[in-house]
């Protein structure tokens, strides 16, 4: 695709004063639009591979920035390249489809199509264009659903076929963390086409149920900063128990003045952590700290208005040597959220999403609620 003339106005929404000037994000949004292939697909950037998360997380920032053709046509690719039973792959070649590069068919990336075009539809009002989708989310959505576990919780995947195609029953807390808010999301489509779900809607609440109650279902994988900051983000967590978690990982994770750890304790930023924990913290009221941790990856940006992947600090390094899309879809979504756009607030302030209904397995559950 040619990226669309940007007419004035375009990307004001997404200035932001200590971090982004309009001038700066309108060169962040020409950085993902060049690399969009003619097809929709937006892959890690040109000759890397795409994976259908990150496709959706790039394509949302293009709808906060009002390339509403351009985010059409990434979902447009999802759904005419969709496996039959509901799935994609874990990674194409370069958004190609016919070059798969891992045949395994991860929860978390088949299910976040849901978030993406119910943020497409909030941002553009089309309701043509999630009628078209609709087929796409329910098939999606339904194969995320065979993966789920009798406590709840999403197992990983399912194998490659020439594998075996066995189900990975082990759960990642990050995974199905984001698999909560694609399912609340789909669930929203569902009402909004007057179409109720009601097994969507179990498999909700005991999804967000077990990510609240029972971490013991879940790998442990508490080294990584998503699995501190993401049941905050995707809304499984709010209130106090969500300030609390920010608040017990908050020194292990925040290094002061470049940003947020992958992993402790390896001296290594990364923008997309970053970035995401600043989404975490403006959906629980932390607005001002957001601010201060995108000001603070800032020195992640290069000239070309995209973002390198992360900063080995003890070594003085950007590593590795990339800038993808989907770190400057995390960076623009955030901004987005801290400046009211309304799609992106609704999908991540998660207050106006359907709930599901709270599991009946445990003595109380008065207070199992986001």
């Amino acid at each position: 695709m040619t990226p669309a003339s940007r007419g004035p106005g375009r990307t004001e929404r997404l200035a932001l004063p200590g971090v982004l000037t309009a001038g700066q994000a309108a060169a962040t949004v020409d950085g993902i639009l060049a690399g969009q292939r003619e097809d929709g697909a937006i892959p890690w950037f040109r000759g890397h591979h795409l994976d259908p998360w990150d496709h959706v997380e790039a394509a949302m920032a293009l709808d906060a920035a009002g390339e509403h053709a351009h985010a059409e046509a990434a979902y447009t690719w999802l759904a005419r390249h969709q496996n039959s039973d509901g799935s994609w792959y874990a990674a194409y070649q370069d958004g190609d489809a016919d070059r798969p590069t891992d045949r395994g068919r991860e929860s978390n990336f088949c299910a976040y199509v849901a978030v993406g075009v119910w943020h497409h539809y909030l941002a553009t009002g089309d309701d043509a264009f999630i009628e078209r989708l609709w087929p796409t989310v329910f098939a999606a959505v339904e194969f995320v659903l065979t993966l789920q576990q009798p406590g709840g919780q999403i197992g990983w995947k399912r194998e490659a076929d020439e594998d075996g195609g066995a189900v990975v029953t082990d759960a990642l807390l990050t995974g199905s963390a984001s698999i909560h808010q694609a399912l609340r999301c789909a669930l929203a489509i569902a009402e909004h086409r007057e179409e109720p779900q009601p097994d969507w809607e179990l498999a909700t609440g005991a999804l967000g149920h077990a990510i609240r109650r029972h971490p013991e279902r879940f790998l442990d994988k508490s080294r990584y900063s998503m699995d501190w900051y993401y049941p905050v983000l995707s809304g499984a967590l709010r209130g106090p128990r969500a300030l609390a978690r920010i608040e017990e990982g908050w020194s292990r994770f925040v290094v002061p003045g470049l940003g947020v750890r992958c992993v402790v304790p390896n001296p290594w930023v990364t923008g997309g952590e970053s970035a995401e924990l600043a989404l975490a913290l403006w959906a629980v009221g932390e607005s001002d700290r957001a601010i201060r941790i995108l000001a603070d990856m800032q020195h992640l940006r290069a000239d070309d208005g995209l973002y390198w992947t992360g900063y080995v600090f003890d070594d003085d390094a950007y590593w590795p040597v990339e800038r993808t899309a989907w770190t400057a879809g995390a960076l623009l979504l955030a901004v987005a959220a801290l400046g009211g756009d309304e799609a992106t607030t609704a999908v991540f302030g998660a207050d106006r999403l359907p709930l599901g209904l709270a599991p009946d397995c445990c003595a109380d559950l008065s207070h199992d609620r986001p």
